[in-house]
């Protein structure tokens, strides 16, 4: 599958799925449905304000999440596909021990992130990606990174605001 991300698009497209605190509320919402906007401090714990804010002002301001009344943040569609997204990514990583044997789900999300970012350029998409730091995955693993791969320029392109907006500012 061809891609017309330049690489800035490219770069920038990974630095907002990468985000930490986007990775924790998109997944968090998937899991266990809409979070009142009061209570997002309480279920997300390990974020600070600041962090809880640019995370869902970037998911707001990219069509990820929507505030529903009385129920809070939700997801959108493109949210919900981006919550399988990142659950495709860290299984192929879990699979695959990367970046190690123990890692947080968000930790896997962004290596595999990173070793995909390279190849959303048209420079360089024949291939997954650069591999130097994953252990032998054979054949098969390669496979399944080509598809993760896929799907991660499927959303992309279903969503051509991540790629080509300017990066959202907390206020």
């Amino acid at each position: 599958m061809s891609t017309s991300f330049t690489p800035a698009e490219a770069r920038h497209a990974v630095d907002l799925l990468a985000s930490r605190s986007l990775i924790r509320l998109v997944t968090e919402i998937d899991d266990n449905g809409a979070i009142p906007p009061r209570r997002l401090a309480g279920t997300l714990p390990d974020l600070s304000a600041h962090q809880l804010r640019s995370a869902s002002d970037t998911a707001r301001a990219h069509g990820l999440v929507r505030v529903a009344p009385g129920a809070g943040l939700e997801l959108t569609d493109s949210g919900t596909e981006l919550a399988d997204l990142y659950d495709a990514l860290a299984r192929w990583a879990r699979c695959h021990s990367v970046p190690a044997a123990v890692c947080e789900f968000s930790g896997r999300v962004r290596h595999v992130l990173g070793l995909l970012a390279p190849s959303l350029t048209p420079e360089n998409a024949d291939r997954p990606g650069p591999l130097p730091d994953v252990r032998p995955i054979g054949m098969e693993g390669e496979a399944e990174l080509v598809r993760v791969r896929t799907l991660l320029i499927q959303w992309l392109v279903g969503n051509p605001q991540v790629a080509r907006a300017e990066p959202v500012r907390a206020a």
